[in-house]
Formats: structure tokens, C-alpha cells, sequence
């Protein structure tokens, strides 16, 4: 039997769990700038000819500062978190 582990695509392994805080953080920063400067630029701008190369400019510019603050303040909104939700005792992922 062999204890290869698994795949993302092709013979990319999965990352272990250890770096759930780094990769959760990168997407959830990802769509949540995304998301918000996509309907901040069409509600200011309307759609152009130009909207999504400046759109696209506008995302990496706020996923480039969102990031960064994903990560610092995660901390912090889980204390506040567990203030106001009955959290369960740290526990192994599954």
C-alpha cells in the first residue's frame, strides 16, 4: 500500500494542514477584494470598453493591501468572535 499524499492537479501535492491560516486567508482576501472593487467600480464608473483591464488594476491593488490585513487582524475577529459564539474546545481538524 502505498502513503502517497494526495493531489491538487497533476503530481502537485496537497499542502499540509499547517498552512490552512496562510490559504484560507489568500482566497477569502481574493474574493472579498474582488467582489467589493468589482461593484465600487461599476456603481462610480458604469461599463466601459476599459472597465475590466482597469478593474483588474483596481483588484490587485486591494488584494495587495487586503491580504496583509486578512492576516494580521484573523487574530483578533476570532478573540471578538469567541466573545459573542460558544466556541468549542481547540480541536484537530478532520
Amino acid at each position: 500500500m502505498s502513503n502517497q499524499r494526495p493531489k491538487i492537479i497533476g503530481n502537485i501535492p496537497k499542502l499540509p494542514t499547517k498552512f490552512v491560516g496562510w490559504v484560507m486567508p489568500f482566497f477569502l482576501s481574493c474574493l472579498m477584494s474582488g467582489i467589493i472593487s468589482l461593484i465600487n467600480m461599476l456603481r462610480n464608473m458604469g461599463w466601459s470598453d476599459a472597465f475590466l483591464s482597469l478593474w483588474f488594476s483596481a483588484w490587485m491593488m486591494s488584494w495587495a493591501i487586503a491580504y496583509p490585513v486578512v492576516l494580521v487582524m484573523l487574530p483578533l475577529v476570532r478573540k471578538l468572535t469567541g466573545l459573542i459564539v460558544e466556541m468549542p474546545p481547540n480541536q484537530p481538524p478532520k
